[in-house]
């Protein structure tokens, strides 16, 4: 009996929340609700802009011991993190849009790394050494998906001087090489190219 007023009780506290949230009320004035809802509504955006720009730097990227023993190790022997210029990309330039709404999904894709640190599914460096290539193919195939976008904030083609170029290079001033993005000739750049897993022997 006395559980069911509690709960009967309990329902009534929350009913009476509930409305207080969703009605308007006699004592405060609808402009002073605007307002304080606009407020609110900009702190929220603000907090939450915050934190999606938190978890885009490098120092968020490398706090995962998966990542910067392994990967982040590697790219400091490359020019993306060291050259002439002085000009250094961090993990979230290649990785992580700068567009808002593709910024987004990218952080709601993330969850599944999360995932995988949680479970300890790369954290030796041999387990991660067996899921490289799953690993290095999947970013492959989501660069290739979006026409390097990434690699395309920094590297403008319209910008570029074919006249300062190796030959290699100038394949891509070549009609015949439009269809081919960037990843497509410039897998291993930053990273240590994975070991194709051998193919079951056929008896």
């Amino acid at each position: 009996m006395a559980e069911a007023k509690d709960e009967t009780s309990h329902k009534g506290r929350i009913a009476r929340a509930w409305a207080f949230l969703w009605r308007p009320s006699a004592r405060i004035p609808a402009l002073a609700l605007v307002i304080i809802g606009g407020i609110g509504g900009i702190l929220f955006w603000g907090a939450f802009n915050w934190a999606l720009e938190l978890a885009s730097t490098e120092t968020f990227c490398i706090s995962c011991h998966e990542m910067r023993d392994n990967v982040y190790k590697e790219l400091q022997g490359t020019i993306h993190y060291s050259n002439r210029s002085g000009v250094r990309a961090t993990c979230s330039d290649c990785h992580v849009p700068k567009e808002w709404i593709y910024k987004v999904m990218r952080k709601i894709a993330a969850s599944n790394e999360i995932f995988h640190h949680l479970m300890g599914t790369i954290d030796t460096p041999q387990k991660f050494e067996a899921h490289r290539f799953e690993l290095a193919t999947n970013v492959w195939k989501s660069m290739k998906a979006t026409d390097s976008r990434e690699c395309r904030n920094c590297h403008a083609k319209g910008s570029m001087n074919p006249h300062k170029q190796s030959e290699a290079a100038k394949i891509m001033f070549d009609p015949s090489t439009s269809a081919l993005t960037c990843i497509d000739c410039h897998t291993g750049i930053a990273h240590k190219l994975p070991e194709e897993p051998e193919e079951p022997k056929k008896n």
